[in-house]
């Protein structure tokens, strides 16, 4: 099994243990989430799976997305007033967007793993999350411009 067919069936075992039953369209949606890196929006969710799934909506994409959410599979990326993209990485990284097409790429860096614990004790703040975004140039628009 391949990881990203473990992680596939991981997912659908945690929407079963939440008592959320697996329809094709659930599959396929949350199979071409843990298989794209491209953190895609629900449009373009919807336009990879629209010849698969002929009468599904982008409300059933929209709908969908908000199951896995909840359930804790998806994150859900707002940046600026462009439409969220889902990230199927839950576990911590960062993201460096690309200003000129939006292209966002996933990275790690363990140095900023203690920056909520920072953060509490230099304000007094009760940490809940942090997100940090990096922006520039890809290296396909790199050579274009």
């Amino acid at each position: 099994m391949t990881q990203e067919e473990n992680r596939l069936q991981t997912a659908v075992d945690t929407l079963k243990d939440a008592g959320v039953r697996i329809t094709p369209q659930r599959h396929a949606i949350l199979e071409y989430l843990i298989q794209t890196m491209s953190h895609p929006t629900a449009d373009e969710i919807y336009k990879a799976l629209e010849d698969k799934f002929p009468n599904m909506s982008v409300a059933t994409v929209y709908n969908n997305l908000r199951v896995f959410k909840g359930a804790g599979l998806v994150k859900e990326l707002t940046y600026g007033d462009s439409s969220s993209r889902f990230d199927c990485v839950t576990t911590d990284h960062y993201h460096i967007i690309c200003e000129s097409c939006g292209k966002i790429v996933d990275f790690s860096y363990p140095g900023l793993d203690e920056v909520e614990d920072v953060a509490k004790h230099v304000t007094g703040f009760k940490v809940a999350n942090h997100r940090m975004e990096v922006y520039g140039t890809c290296p396909e628009c790199q050579k274009i411009h």
